[in-house]
């Protein structure tokens, strides 16, 4: 492959797609943007890249909950090409709304295509938006969070609450596969609006058992810039901490194709 290339998916309310593949390219990777059709035509267009990117957005208006529709479209035109990506070391990477696709397409948090878990609408009753701290567990395989303590990133959500049966959470649990938690400004774990969602155990983030597969409702590509962060003008704020994570990829790409 030479380099490490991101193909973003966008189409049918994704909108999130242009700050995905800015965040990528900045962390010395190569993205392309793509409308979903067109990888639906064509599904050998996957061969040319490392990752495949779910965006941000609100794909089919959230109909029938969020990621259901697109989650259904995926698995019955891309599923032997998706099942491919993933089981050829490639990277996939779901952001909120991408979240939800991998959730509900059966991806996470294990790739077999069968759901196990979801994303279901904030304790709330309303649409969060606002930045959340993270802590990365260290012991979780995610080639994504490799390095990492904790993360400043916003959130923007109404269905961001992750719930999953009793059996399955102690499989996630087991293998360390919560990559991230919400926890408040002292690293421990709280409720809302720390937790913006209500998400059981507080799970911010998860990945497969191989790391190569990252779903989190938090927007790492929403904080490419200082700037970008609400503490930037009291000084403190030096680094776009969101890169961290696309920069995990990219060196993982490199060093791998």
């Amino acid at each position: 492959m030479g380099s490490a290339k991101a193909l973003v998916l966008t189409g049918y309310g994704i909108n999130c797609e242009q700050e995905s593949k800015y965040a990528f390219e900045k962390s010395g990777g190569i993205a392309d943007i793509m409308h979903i059709n067109s990888v639906i035509e064509n599904p050998k267009i996957l061969d040319g890249y490392g990752l495949l990117f779910f965006p941000g957005g609100f794909s089919f208006g959230d109909d029938l909950g969020s990621g259901k529709v697109l989650a259904n479209k995926l698995k019955y035109k891309l599923y032997d090409p998706i099942k491919d990506f993933v089981n050829s070391k490639k990277l996939v990477i779901g952001v909120c709304n991408g979240f939800q696709v991998l959730v509900k397409l059966g991806v996470l948090p294990k790739p077999d295509f069968v759901q196990r878990a979801t994303l279901s609408g904030n304790d709330s009753g309303k649409f969060e938006d606002r930045w959340v701290f993270l802590k990365v567990n260290q012991q979780s395989p995610c080639l994504f969070t490799t390095g990492m303590d904790y993360l400043l990133l916003p959130v923007r959500h109404g269905e961001g609450k992750f719930i999953a049966p009793e059996p399955v959470l102690n499989e996630i649990r087991g293998k360390n596969l919560v990559a991230l938690q919400y926890v408040d400004r002292h690293g421990k774990p709280a409720g809302y609006p720390y937790n913006p969602n209500g998400s059981v155990e507080n799970i911010a983030g998860i990945c497969d058992e191989t790391g190569g597969i990252f779903g989190l409702m938090p927007h790492p590509e929403a904080f490419n810039m200082p700037q970008n962060c609400p503490y930037w003008p009291l000084g403190g704020v030096k680094e776009a901490m969101g890169l961290r994570i696309f920069k995990n990829a990219v060196k993982y790409l490199t060093e791998t194709f």
